[in-house]
């Protein structure tokens, strides 16, 4: 949607140093499922590396990328929930607010983090990092990787669906530019809670989808040891995400995935962000907000083939089955 404004992700022609004036040569996405095709992984292949344990999360992404960064901690309400970090930054001599969710390198980070799913506090948290850019006019970038949302009792206990929720309003309205990067697994709403953007980037092995594989699978085939199977028809891997319009753009990975270097990770998704947000920059607030909008608007929608006009309807005493049945009651 925002390429109506600023222009289309199109890369350099050859022997130029630029492509169409709005996307850094060097920025280096791909922008096109048909350039994947010889590198291109089975769904499940694509879920498990989504969720290796070693890929970089959103700290050391933050660490790597962006400069003096400053963590903001707790809701204002209850608590600081550690599987959602965020703070103040720069990013090459620009101020932002980042905020992502933050998953563990072991068993005992993981615990502590809550396996990167945030309770509802965690939310808040966001909701008011996301109120801190619109106020000082900061652009507000998002980091995905959580399986969900927790869904165990507390979480309902303190308003999980209402705080995803108002998260998710709060990112629509938003006067501020929004640039999202799915750094590895995106599950269901709560991933949507900071999903929801301008320009939504997924690293090339990353994963997107309403719900994990072994939940639809338990629901469609009553088995979750068919989440294989289900993988494959949920089309959750980042070129079907691409191909579908999810994500405007893939950040390509090291051989191997981006767990094999996070040093050379860290640098595509800065080079990314970089390009993205100068791209943002020279769009109006309103045309933002309205191509938001629009774009999140358009998900699912079905273009259905022209059919011929159907037949006019008989008036109901001349259809035929109204006729013979008067003619057999006169006989």
């Amino acid at each position: 949607m925002i390429d109506r404004i600023v222009g289309g992700l199109r890369p350099p022609a050859a022997g130029s140093t630029a492509g169409n004036g709005h996307l850094a040569a060097d920025a280096g996405l791909i922008v096109d499922a048909s350039e994947m095709t010889a590198r291109r992984t089975t769904p499940w292949l694509a879920v498990q590396t989504a969720r290796n344990i070693t890929r970089p999360h959103a700290l050391e992404v933050i660490a790597g990328a962006f400069e003096r960064f400053q963590e903001l901690h707790g809701d204002r309400s209850f608590r600081d929930d550690p599987a959602i970090v965020g703070g103040i930054a720069e990013l090459e001599g620009r101020p932002v607010v980042v905020v992502g969710q933050q998953k563990g390198a072991s068993t005992e980070e993981n615990i502590q983090r809550n396996f990167g799913m945030p309770h509802p506090e965690g939310y808040r948290k966001a909701i008011r990092l996301y109120r801190v850019a619109e106020k000082f006019h900061l652009p507000l970038v998002t980091l995905v990787d959580t399986p969900g949302a927790y869904p165990g009792p507390e979480g309902e206990e303190r308003g999980q669906a209402e705080s995803i929720a108002s998260a998710i309003r709060a990112l629509t309205t938003l006067a501020t530019p929004i640039v999202v990067v799915v750094l590895g697994e995106g599950g269901s709403g709560g991933a949507l809670a900071l999903g929801v953007g301008d320009i939504v980037l997924a690293l090339e092995n990353s994963i997107y989808s309403v719900i994990s594989p072994e939940g639809a699978a338990a629901i469609l085939f009553r088995s979750a040891t068919e989440a294989e199977r289900a993988a494959q028809a949920m089309r959750l891997a980042a070129p079907d995400l691409l191909e579908l319009g999810v994500v405007d753009a893939l950040i390509p990975e090291p051989a191997g995935g981006a767990h094999t270097d996070h040093d050379a990770t860290t640098r595509a998704i800065k080079t990314a962000l970089v390009a993205q947000l100068d791209r943002l920059a020279r769009v109006p607030v309103a045309d933002l907000l309205s191509t938001r909008y629009e774009r999140f608007r358009a998900f699912g929608t079905i273009l259905e083939p022209p059919s011929e006009a159907p037949a006019p309807r008989r008036p109901w005493w001349a259809r035929g089955s109204v006729r013979d049945l008067f003619l057999r009651m006169r006989i």
